[in-house]
């Protein structure tokens, strides 16, 4: 029972969005260029946190920002101009002040593309490094069973 109920948890967790690869996005090869990566990542990022309310609105409404100040980007194929991608965002629960991400991107066979972390805190919308986690990120541990 409780595998399930752990298992219940990492899926909701997580939340899997689309993007189609557009004619920009791409190099001189007609491959994506790495940097956009980074970029689907925040694609995902966005779509998880819209899904749970915790958006970047949401963070701004509480008079906070959430800058990055890690990535990492691990290519593995390459996707191409037309290519419908599937990204697989999933958040890592963390007891510090912090949020962490993880991805995975899939082209259309369903294999994989691309493995990645983002790790973001939270500061003041002047800029001041908080320490504690936010009140409404308490509140949204709560309510997905986390804290």
């Amino acid at each position: 029972m409780i595998e399930k109920e752990e298992q219940s948890k990492k899926e909701n967790m997580q939340f899997i969005s689309e993007i189609r690869v557009r004619f920009n996005e791409t190099d001189a090869l007609g491959i994506v260029w790495h940097g956009n990566y980074i970029k689907y990542f925040e694609d995902g990022r966005e779509a998880f946190c819209r899904e749970n309310q915790i958006s970047y609105l949401d963070v701004q409404k509480n008079g906070l920002a959430t800058p990055i100040i890690k990535s990492v980007c691990e290519h593995k194929l390459p996707l191409k101009y037309g290519d419908v991608a599937k990204i697989e965002t999933t958040y890592i629960d963390s007891a510090a002040a912090k949020m962490i991400f993880r991805y995975r991107v899939f082209n259309d066979k369903n294999e994989l593309v691309c493995i990645g972390e983002t790790i973001q805190v939270f500061t003041t919308l002047e800029g001041e490094l908080q320490l504690n986690i936010p009140d409404f990120i308490l509140d949204w541990k709560r309510k997905k069973g986390l804290f």
